[in-house]
């Protein structure tokens, strides 16, 4: 990775795991300090960030983390969960227990939930929100469609604040966790319809939960 990647990666870590919250301002030269590193990588990563819509440039005052806009989480929640549902039902058609690709997957699968049932535990919400990535692309990949993959990735940023708020307020971490041993299930069963059934019932809670957290942190939206 170069340096503007491993600043990305990390400035966007705070950002999602609201370490930086949302209408906070932030400064390059703290950033870069925090880094260890020169102030033109963390320029470039700013440059990425902005255009993911997490943050924003202020004329005559800086740069400030975006706040959460409800029609864009609402959008992106709804784009990703097409797209998920059609990869993940293509992945119950191809399952193959017997395959020793299927099984090696199933294998990896496996110990990402035991990781976040561990992480449930640990009450560690930033890291059971990094394993629920792992879990879901364990599944794109599968599917072999990269350009699928890549759309996903960029569309969670705007996702991710939201859930990890769903988890840290609300405590929906061990429901979350219920819901991937549903879709697991399914998926290894070869059960195209219950697949699409049991995902597009964990994708549409955000639907709801996003009222809920809006009234509890008016400040971290738009208005």
């Amino acid at each position: 990775m170069s340096l503007a990647e491993k600043a990305y990666d990390f400035i966007r870590e705070l950002i999602i795991s609201l370490q930086l919250l949302p209408g906070q301002m932030i400064y390059e030269p703290e950033l870069a300090e925090r880094l260890q590193m020169s102030r033109t990588p963390v320029r470039e990563a700013i440059k990425l960030l902005h255009r993911e819509g997490l943050v924003e440039v202020l004329p005559q005052r800086g740069l400030r983390v975006a706040k959460i806009s409800e029609t864009k989480v609402e959008e992106t929640r709804f784009v990703r969960e097409s797209l998920e549902v059609s990869a993940f039902r293509l992945v119950a058609r191809r399952w193959d227990r017997n395959h020793p690709v299927c099984q090696m997957v199933e294998s990896e699968i496996a110990e990402i939930l035991r990781r976040q049932a561990a992480a449930v535990e640990a009450g560690d919400e930033a890291l059971f929100l990094r394993l629920d990535e792992d879990f879901h692309n364990q599944f794109l990949q599968f599917a072999e469609n990269q350009t699928l993959i890549q759309i996903i990735a960029e569309m969670r940023s705007h996702l991710n604040r939201v859930r990890y708020l769903t988890l840290k307020a609300l405590g929906k971490s061990q429901p979350v966790l219920d819901d991937h041993h549903r879709i697991f299930a399914a998926v290894i069963s070869g059960d195209e319809a219950r697949t699409e059934q049991v995902l597009r019932e964990h994708l549409g809670k955000l639907g709801a939960e996003l009222p809920l957290l809006k009234r509890q942190f008016p400040d971290y939206f738009l208005p």
